[in-house]
């Protein structure tokens, strides 16, 4: 039996018809830019928010780096982020030219500790970018209170979040600011590069619709220097398709973790559910002993897993000039031995957890 981590296979042929005339239809009328699709899907994934504006553009990464470009944010200035993280968070506040601080986990959801975020301010920080991890928001009511104290920005990464909750309200509509990438594997997912930046706030929209375009105000006048970072109209129109089974596919995904709960054996930790979240389950993260071992008997066994992430933003060579070292965040740093990420997508069916959950206990019968 095989058991793939996604299926974009399935995804795409479940809605092959749609997703094929929508792209026809751009092609044929050759609008490759800026087209009809864009501002569709613009609105809708606005509306879905909840917030006044959405602005497309051309990765999760780019979005978080406009996003504080649009706060006036660069050099000299600090923006506090996760250790615990995918690069692309850090590398968006350097991008920016600010410089990434980062802060320790909470051992309990794997999002960053409210707590370590107030000790981490300085002068010169200038915003919170709290990461929506695996789907779940983050204490967004610790992180917005200290943000209103000390009078910085927050600015959502809920690259993993598309239409999770927090006390009722959408991931994105929250902070200042709320960034999300369609990557093809997202919840919401392109066929290839995309993101989008949400948000309320009329002239942070104002600001980053010109630097997503070359500081463009008619064809041949530019008021910024800007970059080309807009969205696609091919991604906007297979967006726009996906964006009417989101919440479905997200229902699903919640039916396969409660699946997952009950199945495992309870010497795996599963993600536990939180009456103030609800989360999308972007990936289904459990924490195992002898993590390694344990991932190469579910190989042999046609399962398919992952790590996110092993390596941790402050332990990256890329980020050695931050000065961090071995030991500066101990939840991180266990999290990253221990976790690991099983099979998550709209079209698992019970049975593929069952085996899932078989194949689990028999290494643990043998550890």
């Amino acid at each position: 039996m095989k058991i793939p981590f996604v299926n974009l296979r399935a995804q795409y042929e479940a809605l092959k018809p749609k997703i094929d005339a929508a792209i026809a239809s751009v092609l044929s009328r050759t609008a490759y830019v800026g087209g009809a699709e864009v501002d569709d899907f613009q609105q809708w994934f606005a509306g879905y928010c909840g917030v006044r504006h959405a602005l497309g553009v051309s990765s999760g990464t780019r979005a978080i780096e406009l996003a504080l470009r649009g706060l006036g944010i660069g050099g000299g200035d600090e923006v506090i982020a996760p250790s615990h993280t995918f690069i692309a968070t850090a590398s968006a506040i350097t991008a920016a030219g600010a410089r990434p601080v980062l802060v320790d986990a909470l051992e309990s959801t794997g999002n960053i500790d409210p707590e370590l975020i107030e000790r981490a301010i300085t002068p010169k920080t200038r915003a919170i970018i709290p990461v929506h991890l695996y789907g779940r928001p983050a204490a967004m009511r610790e992180i917005l209170d200290i943000a209103a104290r000390k009078k910085v920005a927050v600015v959502e990464d809920a690259a993993q979040a598309h239409g999770a909750r927090y006390r009722g309200t959408r991931a994105g509509a929250m902070g200042t600011a709320g960034c999300f990438s369609f990557y093809p594997t997202k919840n919401l997912g392109a066929v290839g590069d995309a993101g989008i930046v949400t948000t309320s706030e009329d002239g942070l929209a104002k600001k980053i619709g010109l630097l997503r375009d070359h500081g463009r105000v008619s064809k041949y006048e530019h008021d910024l220097v800007g970059y080309t970072a807009r969205l696609d109209t091919l991604q906007a129109a297979v967006l726009r398709v996906q964006a009417d089974v989101l919440d479905e596919w997200n229902a699903r995904r919640r039916q396969v973790a409660q699946w997952y709960q009950r199945a495992l054996p309870s010497s795996i930790a599963c993600p536990k559910d939180d009456p103030e979240c609800e989360s999308v389950y972007h990936v289904f993260v459990v924490r195992v002993p002898r993590r390694d071992e344990f991932r190469a008997h579910l190989d042999a066994q046609g399962i398919a897993t992952a790590i996110h992430y092993p390596v941790p933003v402050h332990l990256q060579p890329a980020y050695r000039e931050l000065g961090y070292s071995v030991g500066d965040f101990p939840v991180t740093e266990r999290l990253t031995r221990e976790i690991v990420s099983l099979p998550m997508h709209p079209f698992l069916q019970e049975a593929d957890v069952q085996y899932v959950a078989a194949a689990a206990a028999e290494f643990l019968s043998r550890c």
